[in-house]
């Protein structure tokens, strides 16, 4: 008996705090009209003083867990996709783990920047075809801004705090997943990084601080390139064209690398979901925040076509088909 994965569950959590393009003009060199041009940007959320990577998580993974009518008790495997855990030792996922008290559950974080939610998400449907597990929760956590120099303005503006989550179940029927590619090339590690105290100490910052390092303009091409190349590819393998997508969910960076992308693809705009201009850049939390706001607005629908890309530091990059059927399960 094979078996097949398929989301049956879906949720996310934004946190309360608000940062909006004008509260940034009174803390850097910076202004309204600047980020809009620059990067489609308004406003984004900041994670809160008693929240983490983890409680968000747990936020996002509960409601999906509701979606699916699973209880936390009969959940097989826990990962979660991040850069910025709660700490360096311990997996995140692991202290999702507990707080959600699904008892019987492996965890483990994945660490692939910002394409670490399809990453995990690739998987989670090899954990269920391999018939190890059954009910699986994928998340996507970050709080990004723990890591922001608020005096550079081509990072402060950038970024924004969030969780979203899915539920993937086995079923004997059939996957919604069509086909995936992953791929990551390494020399262009240092265009995206965050410094680490356990990194060589020739390599660690003279001011000691641990802040998100970019180099805009290389992250730029590579992110247009590479986004439609891997949408391309991933399209093609299951002899399909771009024209058949009902909705392209591209990792939500930039409104210019969004709308650079989506052109050399020919999606037109109306079949583009952007949610960066209220939240900003989520990193690995951004694919599954968008998924599941598609969802709740029905841009998505059963049957749909719905293609996820993403890039991010590493560089990594990755692509996932989906044929949006929840009620498989």
């Amino acid at each position: 008996m094979s078996l097949h994965g398929v989301i049956t569950g879906w949720g996310k959590y934004l946190p309360q705090r608000v940062l909006t393009n004008q509260d940034l003009e009174r803390i850097v060199n910076t202004s309204d009209e600047w980020i809009l041009t620059r990067t489609g940007i308004r406003e984004r959320r900041i994670v809160g003083d008693d929240e983490s990577v983890s409680t968000m998580a747990v936020e996002a993974g509960r409601r999906a867990l509701e979606v699916a009518h699973l209880s936390p008790g009969s959940l097989d495997l826990i990962i979660v996709a991040t850069l910025s855990p709660d700490k360096l030792i311990v997996a995140s996922a692991s202290l999702v783990q507990d707080a959600i008290g699904a008892k019987k559950a492996a965890a483990f974080d994945v660490v692939a920047g910002c394409s670490g939610f399809i990453y995990a998400l690739a998987t989670a449907y090899q954990f269920i075809a391999s018939g190890a597990y059954r009910n699986i929760l994928v998340v996507g956590s970050e709080a990004v801004t723990r890591y922001i120099n608020w005096e550079d303005r081509g990072t402060c503006v950038i970024f924004g705090d969030g969780a979203g989550a899915v539920v993937v179940q086995a079923n004997e029927q059939a996957t919604d997943m069509l086909h995936f590619l992953m791929g990551s090339d390494g020399s262009m590690a240092r265009a995206l990084y965050v410094p680490s105290p356990c990194d060589k100490l020739t390599e660690m910052p003279q001011d000691g601080h641990l802040h998100l390092l970019m180099e805009g303009r290389e992250v730029f091409k590579f992110a247009v390139t590479t986004m439609a190349e891997a949408s391309r590819q991933v399209v093609k393998e299951v002899g399909l064209q771009l024209s058949d997508i009902d909705l392209f969910i591209p990792h939500q960076a930039n409104d210019r690398i969004i709308q650079a992308a989506a052109k050399s693809l020919g999606i037109p705009r109306e079949k583009v979901y952007i949610n960066v201009d209220r939240y900003g850049n989520l990193s690995a939390a951004s694919p599954p925040v968008a998924l599941c706001e598609a969802v709740e607005e029905g841009r998505i629908k059963e049957d749909d076509l719905v293609l996820l890309v993403a890039f991010g530091a590493g560089f990594s990059w990755a692509a996932m088909l989906l044929r949006w059927s929840p009620g498989l399960a």
